[in-house]
C-alpha cells in the first residue's frame, strides 16, 4: 500500500553524500521485478516519470561510491541475476578481500560476469545454488565472503539483509507507518522516510522480511567486532547513530 519507490528515493537522497557516481532503483510487485539505474546524483536520475513506472510493494535502492570496479553504468547497482523462475538482486557496501579468488572459481564453473565490482560475486554465489532455498544459498554465500559488506537483497516475495560476521559496515532497521519495515546504512535515510529506529542488524546476522513479517537468523559467528573509523569521520551524516553512537 505503499509507494515503496518514492520512499526508497528519498531514502537515497538522504544517503547521497555516501556515493555520487550512479544510483539505483529495484522494486517487486510480487511477479515481476523492474528497475532504473543511470550514472550521476539521485536528483539526476529520478523523477516523477521513472517513480511512476516502479510500482511495487518491495524495493532495495543504492548510490555507488566505486572502490572495486571501474565508474562506469554497467557496475551500477542494485545488481541481478536470475533465481530459479525468479530473481534475486543485491545492493551492497562495502569490500571483499577474497573476490579474485571466489571470481576464479565460479567462472572455472562456467559463470559468466557482466561487470568488475565485487558486489557481482555476491549475487554470481547466491544464484549458482539452485538446490538450496535462498536463505541456505545466502546463508553459504556468507561463509565464503571475506571482507565488510552490509547487503540487502531482493526477490519477487522477500527483502532480506545481511551484515558481515564483524559489524565493519553499519546497517539498520526501522519501521515505517508502524507496519513496513525499512533498511538502510545510515539512521538519518530512517528519519528523512519517517520511519522509527528499531536496532541496527547484528554482524553475522540476516534479517527477513516477506509475507508473514520478520524473522531473523543468526548466520555467521561473531568472535570480535570491528568498527570502520573511516565512517565516523568521513562517510556517516553527523545527525546520523552508527554503533550506538552519536
Amino acid at each position: 500500500g505503499e509507494d515503496v519507490a518514492r520512499l526508497t528515493y528519498f531514502g537515497l537522497f538522504a544517503l547521497q553524500h555516501r556515493g555520487q557516481e550512479s544510483a539505483g532503483i529495484m522494486v517487486s510487485d510480487g511477479h515481476r521485478v523492474k528497475w532504473y539505474k543511470e550514472m550521476g546524483l539521485v536528483t539526476q536520475i529520478f523523477d516523477e516519470r521513472t517513480l511512476s513506472q516502479l510500482q511495487g510493494h518491495i524495493a532495495i535502492g543504492h548510490t555507488r561510491y566505486s572502490t572495486t570496479g571501474s565508474s562506469i553504468l554497467r557496475n551500477a547497482q542494485p545488481l541481478h541475476c536470475a533465481w530459479g523462475d525468479g530473481t534475486v538482486a543485491v545492493a551492497h557496501n562495502g569490500n571483499l578481500i577474497n573476490t579474485e579468488e571466489l571470481r576464479a572459481e565460479m567462472e572455472g564453473q562456467g559463470v559468466p560476469f557482466e561487470t568488475t565490482n565485487d558486489s557481482e560475486v555476491i549475487a554470481r554465489m547466491i544464484a549458482t545454488q539452485q538446490d538450496k532455498s535462498l536463505e541456505d544459498a545466502i546463508a553459504h554465500t556468507m561463509s565464503r565472503l571475506v571482507g565488510a559488506y552490509s547487503v540487502v537483497i531482493l526477490t519477487e516475495n522477500a527483502l532480506i539483509a545481511i551484515r558481515d560476521p564483524v559489524g565493519n559496515r553499519p546497517l539498520c532497521l526501522g519501521l515505517h507507518d508502524g507496519k513496513n519495515y525499512v533498511l538502510a546504512s545510515e539512521t538519518c535515510a530512517l528519519n528523512t522516510v519517517g520511519a522509527q529506529f528499531i536496532r541496527e542488524v547484528e554482524p553475522g546476522e540476516m534479517i527477513i522480511i516477506d509475507k508473514d513479517g520478520m524473522r531473523e537468523r543468526q548466520v555467521t559467528p561473531v568472535t570480535r567486532r570491528a568498527t570502520c573509523m573511516l565512517e565516523f569521520i568521513y562517510f556517516a551524516r553527523p545527525d546520523s547513530t552508527l554503533y550506538g553512537r552519536s
